[in-house]
């Protein structure tokens, strides 16, 4: 094997042993990186670097925006409904302690004029049992709010792994103008992309008219919320080149024939949205995936 000599020749080389012609190593000047730079934009179409345009593969570059966290929104009107159905429940609590008291004092007296050694009984009974009714319940929107923060959590696991292969990924941002926010916001190779996560129960199905139901529930409006949530994305963005698409990510629910289109929208399971956009063809080079991303966090806020 040849080795390398302790001194270099007057040009800067490390002969080896034999003086054979093989590799020769040597550091750069100043002078040789303009030659460089030179070669390499003769050689390389700048839209090849870009990764748009033709077939040319797209680099995949890790992007990290942050604007706002997932599932946040959704966990705020979650506390804020419990809140206040809480200070609803403590302002009402003069009257359930009465009723309480009332109650039990009846089943004593009406148990004692029976049988008066179930009179105590009978009272305890029937005071635990009213306060068991009257205690404080969250109701179903609250409910529903938590559900959906923790299917949003859920989601963006999933995609955090796409910031690996050159997508910026970002959750929960509000809408200028309008009390709306969008759940999650992809951009990357495959272009940029809007997912609401839902959290349903059974199964979906689509009508012969090519209509989405839940069960008895029509979700033509959820979908038209997201179309329009896309639209807006696109208008804030203002990048005429690129459509954005709209998908929802479905937890818990079947979806028929593990994928369907639906006025529009893609509807898939959570679980094969990074599949998903992995597949989609690249149009977007990794500086335009940069640009993108800094124009998202300076033109939306989080949605809490």
């Amino acid at each position: 094997m040849a080795r390398l000599q302790p001194n270099p020749d007057p040009d800067g080389f490390w002969p080896s042993d034999d003086q054979q012609p093989g590799m020769s190593i040597r550091a750069l000047s100043h002078a040789d990186l303009p030659a460089l730079l030179a070669h390499l934009d003769h050689d390389q179409d700048p839209g090849d670097v870009l990764g748009r345009g033709g077939s040319a593969p797209v680099v995949a570059v890790r992007v990290r925006v942050s604007v706002g966290r997932p599932g946040a929104s959704a966990h705020a009107e979650d506390r804020r409904g419990r809140a206040t159905e809480w200070a609803a429940w403590i302002r009402s609590l003069p009257w359930r302690m009465v009723a309480v008291v009332a109650a039990t004092l009846t089943s004593w007296l009406v148990a004692a004029q029976v049988a008066s050694h179930l009179a105590v009984p009978a009272g305890i009974i029937v005071a635990a049992g009213l306060a068991w009714l009257l205690r404080f319940r969250v109701s179903p929107a609250p409910l529903a709010w938590r559900r959906g923060a923790a299917g949003e959590r859920r989601t963006a696991r999933l995609l955090a792994p796409l910031e690996r292969r050159g997508w910026a990924v970002l959750h929960d941002l509000a809408i200028p103008g309008s009390q709306a926010n969008i759940d999650h916001l992809l951009i990357g190779p495959g272009g940029v992309v809007v997912i609401d996560t839902k959290q349903y129960r059974g199964r979906l199905r689509l009508d012969a008219d090519g209509l989405l139901w839940h069960g008895r529930h029509l979700l033509v409006s959820a979908l038209r919320k997201l179309l329009w949530q896309a639209d807006q994305a696109d208008e804030i963005l203002g990048a005429a080149d690129v459509q954005v698409t709209p998908i929802v990510a479905v937890h818990g629910a079947s979806v028929p024939w593990g994928l369907l289109q639906a006025d529009g929208v893609t509807i898939v399971p959570a679980r094969r949205v990074p599949d998903l956009l992995q597949a989609l063809p690249p149009m977007l080079g990794p500086e335009r995936v940069a640009w993108l991303a800094d124009r998202t966090r300076l033109r939306f806020r989080a949605a809490t």
